[in-house]
This record gives structure tokens, C-alpha cells and sequence, in this order.
């Protein structure tokens, strides 16, 4: 996966750092408490992680102030996991949850929280496009409610939430 990640990355995010019209990151930001696991609840489909499940990501913090992320799922096709690791780094304000995520090099794409519950058990992130939606939770599974409010806030921002995948943590 890492090698399969280290080539489409950069094509994917071209090095951008801009979000959607619409999307506003969140303020007030704390990266101690968006520290540690989430699990994927919904995704729009992207070659780096097609076909995966029982998807995760945790952050820890690194010794130069950025972050490193784990991703972690399941290739169902392959019938093995998959794992991937990155750094994070705020885009501009360590209080703005505006971040740049590299799984390569110097290439950096947008990891923009655009909404975060304020026990931080859920958050809804965007990409510098409206191409790249995620919706992670400190739990595999979420209330239909929950699920429900994702989507509409996702439709009204311009992702196609028809082709959402919730991910299978089974």
C-alpha cells in the first residue's frame, strides 16, 4: 500500500492545500484531544483506499510539532492489511483545523476538519476538493442520526453523497 500511495498521492493532490467554496475549517482546534484513533464511518471512493474495510487512522504526536498518521484497513480483495504512515502539519494556526497531510515526500494535500464534535468523538474532513470527503469517529459504529446529519452537511457543500462508501468495520 505504502508504494501504491507514494505514486498516486501526488498526482491526487498536486501539492494543494486549498478547500472547497463552502468549506470552513473548524476554530478553536486542539490537537491534544484530535490525538489518537478514529475509524472511517463514510469516504467517497479514491484509488488509495478502494477496496479496503475496518479502515482506521491514529495520530500521535511527532518530536518536530507535526503529527504522524497511521492509516490502517483491510483489502478485502487481497485479503490482507494494508497500512500506511504520514506526517500532518497545520497549515497556518495551530488553533485552525486546517491541516497539510504527506504520505510522500514533500507533497502535501489538504486535511481540512470542517466539522468537530465538541467531545471530539466524531469529525467531517474535506480535501482540497470536493472529490475527497471523510467522516471519522472515536467508535466503528454511529447513530443513523449522525450518519444522516454527515450527508446532509456534505450535500449542501457540493459532495456527491450518492457515491458515499460506509465502511464495514466487521
Amino acid at each position: 500500500m505504502k508504494k501504491l500511495l507514494s505514486v498516486l498521492l501526488p498526482l491526487v493532490f498536486g501539492g494543494c492545500l486549498d478547500v472547497p467554496e463552502g468549506v470552513k475549517p473548524v476554530e478553536g482546534f486542539e490537537l491534544d484531544r484530535y490525538l489518537g484513533k478514529w475509524y472511517e464511518i463514510a469516504r467517497l471512493d479514491h484509488s488509495f483506499e478502494r477496496g479496503l474495510q475496518g479502515v482506521s487512522a491514529e495520530y500521535a504526536l511527532r518530536d518536530d510539532g507535526g503529527v504522524t498518521v497511521t492509516n490502517r484497513g483491510y483489502s478485502v480483495s487481497q485479503e490482507k492489511w494494508k497500512e500506511a504512515q504520514g506526517k500532518v502539519f497545520f497549515v497556518d494556526k495551530p488553533d485552525v483545523g486546517h491541516l497539510k497531510v504527506s504520505f510522500f515526500g514533500p507533497f502535501f494535500g489538504t486535511y481540512a476538519v470542517y466539522e468537530l464534535d465538541e467531545d471530539y468523538q466524531y469529525a467531517f474532513i474535506s480535501g482540497s476538493t470536493t472529490k475527497y470527503l471523510w467522516f471519522l469517529s472515536r467508535t466503528p459504529q454511529v447513530s443513523e442520526d449522525l450518519k444522516a446529519e454527515f450527508i446532509d452537511k456534505a450535500k449542501s457543500l457540493g459532495f456527491d453523497v450518492d457515491n458515499l462508501i460506509f465502511v464495514n468495520h466487521n
